[in-house]
């Protein structure tokens, strides 16, 4: 059975090894199945510079990483602030490349909107003073565990301790355009339903920013679903990528 390769893509401050507890669970599952995590610049062993990054900076990184990897026929799924840059690459790849487009727990402003633009909420404020100041954002374990990872128990937090990245405080005001995505590409929206840093209301503005979701999966968890429900999370991957078996 030949199954189309999955694709991974962090959210904001994260890096490909936040995705680990998720692929140790996939590899169980389907250990035939090809896995693509992907860093994005300027964290781990990426280059980048992240106080002049763009979003078409991480769009261009993620289709050389693709390309790198020999992958042809991919599912690609986008965390958070990737759906800054997954849209982006799915219109770059087209659909004879992308069986499926999944995002989990992220935010997709309208176009001519930025991050800073749409967000709503607690954590509104320093998003919005921290895109004008520009620079580094930074978030600590404590501020991952208040806005990541509320209901998560202890051990699972440590995990994340060591895995939190400064991220491009630009991006986080940088507009974003008209999206034109292939219509033959199904979307899917993974929706984190405890998610303190995008409400349940934030992430249906993003589905109608994005048009054309076909399935929303609600999972009854925090931020960092990744981590909180990694058991969850592989098998909804496992079982999208076995849909286009053969494809």
């Amino acid at each position: 059975m030949n199954l189309p390769a999955l694709v991974l893509v962090h959210g904001g401050g994260l890096a490909a090894d936040s995705w680990l507890l998720t692929i140790d669970e996939i590899r169980r599952l389907a250990p035939e199945l090809t896995i693509l995590a992907v860093d994005l610049p300027g964290r781990r062993s990426k280059a980048g510079d992240l106080h002049a990054a763009t979003i078409a900076d991480f769009v261009q990184s993620i289709v050389g990483d693709i390309a790198d990897a020999g992958l042809r026929d991919v599912v690609i799924v986008g965390h958070s602030m990737a759906g800054l840059t997954v849209p982006c690459v799915v219109a770059a790849l087209g659909s004879s490349r992308v069986r499926e487009m999944i995002l989990a727990a992220a935010v997709v402003p309208a176009d001519g909107q930025s991050i800073a633009d749409c967000m709503t909420g607690l954590f509104a404020p320093p998003i919005r003073r921290d895109a004008k100041r520009g620079g580094l954002n930074i978030t600590g374990p404590f501020g991952a565990r208040v806005a990541y990872l509320n209901g998560v128990p202890r051990a699972r937090r440590k995990f994340m301790d060591d895995k939190l990245y400064p991220e491009s405080a630009r991006l986080l005001g940088e507009k974003v355009s008209a999206r034109v995505l292939p219509d033959a590409v199904p979307r899917t929206w993974i929706l984190t339903q405890r998610d303190r840093m995008l409400s349940e209301e934030s992430q249906h503005r993003g589905i109608e920013a994005l048009g054309g979701v076909q399935e929303v999966i609600p999972i009854d968890t925090c931020h960092l679903l990744m981590i909180s429900e990694p058991e969850r999370l592989a098998q909804i991957l496992v079982d999208r990528c076995r849909m286009y078996a053969d494809c």
